[in-house]
């Protein structure tokens, strides 16, 4: 049973406003940023070395593994996987608890971001077709220029809105928009596609 209705809000310790679609928006962003980030060879942006979600890499191993969930383990795999990479550019920060990032946005949205992806993976359909979004942007063959364009329905935070930091690319300006709102500037702040992961982030307001 899901925690709240759709169209109910929760505003958790952090101050993000947000509804049960802002969370599948959430993971849906998480998992195909997981998905563009990796290495070996599929030549995708290689963010974090690894190839799970993958024919020949992850994708073989987890059938055999989980046979009926597989699909959700290589992109779960693949999110932990930008996870730590993300953790390690915020543990740079003087207070990494105030950093807000695309794979870290507080202890209690992402508990209900791991809730939710419990949920999903339960119910009968796979992450495509449990995430529109996703499946917008996951194809079999990997098109730089086919994710820049995706990337495009995001805004573009050009400076000042966005400063680059010796900790990633810093949105000055978040303004008070609730989860949707944050975690689109933050997909936006990606663009241009540097060759190591950017982070962009947000500093909460102490």
């Amino acid at each position: 049973m899901s925690l709240f209705s759709d169209d109910e809000t929760t505003r958790p310790a952090e101050g993000l406003e947000f509804a049960q679609s802002d969370l599948d928006l959430v993971l849906a962003l998480q998992l195909a940023i997981a998905w563009a980030g990796e290495a070996g060879e599929t030549e995708r942006l290689g963010w974090w070395q690894s190839e799970l979600i993958s024919e020949w890499g992850g994708e073989d191993l987890f059938q055999r593994l989980m046979p009926e969930t597989w699909r959700w383990a290589t992109f779960q795999a693949a999110r932990a996987s930008a996870i730590r990479v993300d953790r390690v550019l915020r543990m740079k920060a003087h207070d990494p608890d105030a950093v807000l990032s695309l794979f870290s946005l507080g202890v209690e949205v992402d508990e209900r971001l791991n809730e939710r992806l419990s949920q999903l993976k339960a119910a009968a359909a796979g992450p495509l077709e449990s995430l529109p979004l996703l499946k917008d942007c996951v194809q079999d063959s990997w098109d730089r220029r086919r994710f820049e364009t995706w990337l495009e329905q995001f805004p573009a935070l050009d400076s000042p809105a966005t400063s680059a930091t010796p900790l990633g690319r810093r949105i000055s300006a978040p303004g008070r928009d609730g989860l949707d709102g944050l975690v689109r500037r933050l997909a936006g702040a990606l663009r241009p596609l540097p060759a190591a992961y950017p982070l962009p982030y947000v500093e909460r307001p102490r």
